[in-house]
């Protein structure tokens, strides 16, 4: 089994969750590690995939909005500062993937089922092989203890509990 690198430069973990029941909030995660062993990317069915996400870390482009999502109100990063995701079984679909594993956040740990779609392998400049792959699963928050939300005069509330957690890899051989 071979151990992959992701190249963080063109990765991306990223989540979207409904805003006043009308738009949407993109947010992600600035530092994040990544492990990642398979025989062969091009069959991710023996792989074995984990990640861990530093909560300080999230982006949404508002620092009055990352410092609440940092707060006790959402995730507690001074108590809770780190989200782990861990594959337990993958299973191909078509040229795609179902990857499902125990995503823990605030140490309450759910099986997750990541939808995984291979966008394919080249050859850098360099001569290094790269794959890239793309990946969506959706959470409700409320089951992580993510209850925080505020009643909105027109009716609804603040912050969707549905939670789009979406990820864009690139990989290639450890060296």
């Amino acid at each position: 089994m071979a151990k992959w690198t992701v190249d963080q430069s063109h990765s991306n973990v990223g989540f979207e969750v409904k805003h006043m029941m009308v738009s949407k909030v993109k947010g992600h995660f600035d530092s994040y590690t990544a492990e990642v062993e398979a025989a062969d990317l091009t069959d991710l069915t023996t792989a074995q995939i984990a990640f861990s996400f530093d909560v300080a870390s999230i982006n949404t482009k508002s620092a009055d909005r990352d410092n609440h999502l940092k707060s006790g109100d959402f995730f507690d990063a001074e108590k809770f500062p780190v989200i782990t995701f861990k594959s337990t079984s993958i299973t191909k679909s078509g040229d795609d993937y179902k990857v499902t594993g125990d995503l823990t956040i605030k140490e309450v740990t759910k099986p997750v089922t990541f939808d995984v779609e291979y966008g394919g392998k080249g050859t850098n400049p360099w001569g290094v092989e790269v794959y890239g792959f793309e990946a969506e699963a959706k959470i409700n928050r409320e089951e992580f203890g993510l209850t925080w939300n505020a009643a909105l005069e027109t009716g609804g509330v603040l912050v969707g509990k549905d939670i789009k957690i979406k990820v864009e890899l690139e990989v290639n051989p450890q060296a």
